[in-house]
């Protein structure tokens, strides 16, 4: 099962926050072509079908699939160089240390 960092749940209770989701929202991951990455999004409920992640405030909603190609790994967030030179925070997905 996907695990999540504490830095990954703080960033994103800040953004479910700062997107007003309803109580229950939160970070969806679906992979409509897993060959080409996968999509984060902020999403009021899960869809009937997604995998729900929760605890601690957080929410995350994993589509079928991305469930299964993130069964091993873990969401983290990392500090990235921004085009104009300010340091920000991307998601980052890494495999679990056994």
């Amino acid at each position: 099962m996907l695990a999540i960092t504490d830095h990954a749940a703080e960033a994103i209770k800040s953004l479910t926050t700062e997107a007003e989701l309803p109580e229950g929202g939160g970070l969806r991951i679906a992979a409509p072509d897993p060959d080409q990455g996968l999509e984060l999004s902020l999403a009021g409920k899960p869809d009937a079908d997604d995998v729900v992640l929760s605890g601690d405030g957080v929410a995350v909603f994993l589509e079928p699939t991305a469930a299964q190609v993130l069964d091993d790994k873990i969401l983290d967030v990392q500090p990235v160089q921004g085009a104009d030179g300010e340091q920000e925070l991307r998601f980052a997905i890494g495999p679990q240390e056994q």
